[in-house]
């Protein structure tokens, strides 16, 4: 008896000690230098600038030119959008962006938000920085970062700010609102130097939180930005009061995860699936094997020879809007490969994706958005961040049409503060620019749960 206490105690001693321990764990990063040549010995600097999106003559005349001398080329028959974009339904939409897109308008609508540049590590950084007009009495803005990914960009939050910082609803929080471009991205500068990673952009994001003033706030991210702003949480769990993401792959596959593929759905309840994950995850071979090969070309390019496939890319805008707007057709639903259209415009307009390829065109940065690939898979995925869970209290907005389902057992793997899991109504893998006010109100509710468990302890 005395023996199976003792044996009891120290197991129980063991277990603690390691959750005590993983709990300690904290993300470790070095600062950079990612500007050209050698850091200077002058000290940083700190300015932050206010910076316009422009546009010119010369810049549309050259766009032009380009798209004019576009070679066409036949669609198979009957092939929809199943060997990518149709280039029938392509010379439609390039025919739209020639004559009658209004990049001039869209550029005003850009500048609607105040946006800025500060140099960080050695290059400069663009963000949208939009405070909001009217606080309740009694209360503050809540500091929210948003990060976007690829193939998207700041713009992707347009919809979703208002909602944030001008709330309809009295009983709602009101946010102040941080969207960077990630370096490589958008208006940000291209690290000039390898090895710049999710890790790495974490960093900078936090350094340019805390050049804004704030000392704590809340991070949302979906694609890349899901990875970024998860490092931010591991790098600095004291200054993340929440992080909230819409995707969430997981990192490193555990066991637990390999018997809930292999038993989950012959035993749903004992893994806690339910039936949109039943339905998303079998027949496994087909949901899960078949179906991530079919999308995953585009990253075995990128993660190994990004500058290859984006030297054709940064020359012909053509090809370009093909290889953007494809993902916004096949990540949105996946039976939209069926459509002649790929259903492009059943939930965006051309105006907003075609906004989106011109900030990639007239910033010439598709190569070094697809590096971040290279960057971040180059380095295997045994990535130290990859093996340190997050204790950040986490909300998780589970959208039916994502890339990859995550059920909930799988987040809690990673996420082991998941103070919320949503099953979303509708959306994909662009959720933030598809369904801004299904984000909204689920940020919404999870930063009131956060911030009533705060105002308790």
């Amino acid at each position: 008896m005395f023996t199976a206490v003792l044996v009891a105690v120290v197991i129980g001693g063991l277990i603690f000690f390691l959750v005590q321990r993983s709990r300690n764990q904290v993300l470790k990063t070095e600062n950079g230098w990612w500007g050209p040549g050698a850091p200077p010995d002058a000290e940083e600097d700190i300015t932050i600038r206010s910076f316009k999106v422009t546009t010119s003559d010369e810049e549309l005349e050259d766009l032009y030119r380009r798209i004019d001398q576009t070679r066409p080329v036949s669609s198979l028959e009957d092939s929809q959008f199943n060997y990518g974009f149709n280039s029938h339904y392509l010379q439609k939409v390039v025919s739209y962006w020639r004559n009658h897109f209004d990049w001039k308008k869209q550029v005003d609508k850009l500048n609607q938000y105040p946006h800025f540049k500060t140099n960080i590590e050695g290059i400069d950084v663009h963000y949208v920085h939009v405070k909001p007009k009217r606080v309740p009495e009694g209360t503050c803005a809540i500091p929210l970062i948003m990060v976007h990914g690829w193939p998207g960009s700041f713009y992707e939050f347009y919809g979703l700010i208002p909602l944030l910082t001008e709330p309809s609803d009295q009983g709602d929080l009101v946010f102040e609102v941080v969207c960077p471009s990630i370096p490589g991205y958008g208006f940000s500068e291209a690290p000039r130097k390898k090895g710049f990673d999710s890790v790495c952009a974490a960093r900078i994001f936090h350094k340019l939180m805390k050049r804004l003033g704030f000392q704590q706030f809340y991070a949302h991210g979906g694609d890349w930005g899901w990875l970024v702003t998860t490092n931010m949480a591991q790098l600095e769990p004291k200054t993340v009061k929440g992080l909230h993401v819409n995707f969430a792959p997981p990192s490193k596959p555990g066991l637990l995860m390999v018997l809930s593929i292999m038993l989950g759905r012959r035993f749903p309840k004992l893994f806690g699936f339910n039936e949109m994950d039943v339905e998303r995850l079998y027949p496994c071979m087909e949901k899960l094997v078949v179906e991530s090969i079919k999308e995953s070309g585009y990253m075995h390019i990128q993660a190994t020879k990004p500058d290859t496939a984006g030297r054709g890319l940064n020359d012909s805008p053509v090809g370009l809007a093909a290889y953007i707007l494809e993902k916004f057709s096949t990540w949105t639903d996946h039976d939209f490969r069926n459509l002649e259209d790929g259903g492009l415009t059943r939930k965006f307009s051309l105006d907003d994706l075609l906004t989106n390829v011109m900030i990639y065109w007239t910033s010439g940065c598709i190569i070094p958005s697809m590096r971040f690939y290279k960057e971040n898979f180059g380095k295997g995925l045994d990535a130290p961040h990859a093996k340190i869970p997050v204790y950040v209290p986490t909300g998780f907005a589970c959208f039916p049409n994502e890339l990859m389902h995550t059920p909930k057992l799988w987040v809690k793997q990673k996420y082991h503060n998941l103070i919320s899991f949503s099953p979303m109504q509708r959306g994909g893998h662009f959720a933030a620019m598809e369904e801004p006010q299904l984000m909204a109100e689920d940020i919404q509710n999870f930063t009131k749960t956060v911030e009533k468990k705060t105002k308790k302890q």
